[in-house]
């Protein structure tokens, strides 16, 4: 049982590793290890599976053990070739089950599980797993090789979707009513509020009241300030709203799930310094799927739906 737990681990490591998008950058020289881990040095043993032989012993002397070592570097080989990035804990959890992974693989060969057809196709699509893993590897750091000017001309190209504001805002919640007099009230209700914000008034005031309204309580005075907001933090229903001038009211902005009444409060920018990262992942992504797509695109696939059926519960006409 405790073999096929630490195995069942095993594969649910690699699995993971396989599932998860290669790293967009190298693995540093510590391989995310502790202080400690960092100071084995690369030719010293980290694994030690006793009475275990490659290829297998007759029989273990007395003057010779039977063992086989794994030193840092091989496991951090190893590692690298699996995932890169893989943390700490994870390294734990492979460590563990490796040898146990050694110890039944030999097994099977012995058995000549490994002269099988059934053995034969799943290496042959494990082979395809892995190009097809080590291709994706290869274009994600191609991609990830995003030029300066690439990343300014794109903030000059994008400038609106760098703008920042400080906004406040009053939301009439809806109430669900079904009946149009509720529905009615509840918009005249925000436009009476839309002509208090309009006039002055206070929009903290003006938020308790429209809480109060429709029933929401709580102890604590709303607050209706939104700072440092992008074009992307709202609905694009209600994005116009960055068109403000500095001290000016909106319209009421009605949707499904209520109105809304902003004031402007202050403009800003994202720096181009603190924009880079943001940008170097969006361009990143947008050129490693550009580069998958002009392998893909060339080839189509004909299924066969009779065989296979159209995945609707029925076949298809």
């Amino acid at each position: 049982m405790r073999n096929l737990c630490v195995l069942s681990l095993l594969w649910g490591t690699l699995a993971w590793a396989q599932a998860k998008p290669a790293a967009a950058h190298k693995p540093d020289d510590g391989h995310n290890l502790s202080p400690s881990a960092s100071s084995v040095a690369p030719d010293a043993a980290v694994l030690t599976i006793k009475g275990f032989c490659t290829p297998p012993a007759p029989a273990p002397t007395s003057t010779q053990a039977c063992e086989t070592i794994v030193t840092r570097a091989e496991f951090e080989k190893l590692v690298d070739a699996i995932q890169p990035t893989m943390d700490e804990q994870s390294k734990r959890h492979f460590a563990q089950a490796y040898p146990e992974f050694l110890i039944m693989a030999r097994e099977a060969q012995q058995r000549g599980l490994d002269k099988t057809p059934r053995f034969e196709e799943r290496v042959n699509f494990a082979r395809l797993q892995i190009l097809s893993q080590e291709l994706t590897r290869q274009i994600q750091e191609q991609a990830a090789e995003v030029p300066d000017k690439d990343i300014q001309d794109y903030y000059q190209k994008n400038v609106r979707d760098f703008e920042t504001v400080n906004l406040e805002r009053i939301v009439v919640p809806l109430r669900g009513e079904k009946d149009t007099a509720s529905a009615e009230a509840m918009t005249k209700f925000a436009e009476t509020l839309h002509a208090r914000a309009a006039a002055g008034e206070d929009f903290v005031r003006l938020q308790k009241e429209a809480y109060d309204a429709v029933g929401i309580g709580g102890n604590s005075e709303p607050n209706p300030v939104l700072r440092d907001m992008r074009r992307r933090s709202l609905p694009l229903t209600q994005a116009s709203v960055f068109d403000l001038k500095l001290g000016e009211i909106s319209t009421v902005i009605s949707d499904t799930t209520g109105h809304y009444i902003y004031k402007m409060d202050s403009k800003g920018m994202v720096p181009l310094e603190t924009a880079k990262k943001e940008i170097w992942n969006m361009l990143r992504r947008q050129r490693t799927q550009k580069m998958i797509e002009s392998i893909q695109q060339p080839f189509t696939t004909d299924v066969n739906h009779a065989y296979f059926g159209t995945g609707e519960g029925g076949d298809k006409d």
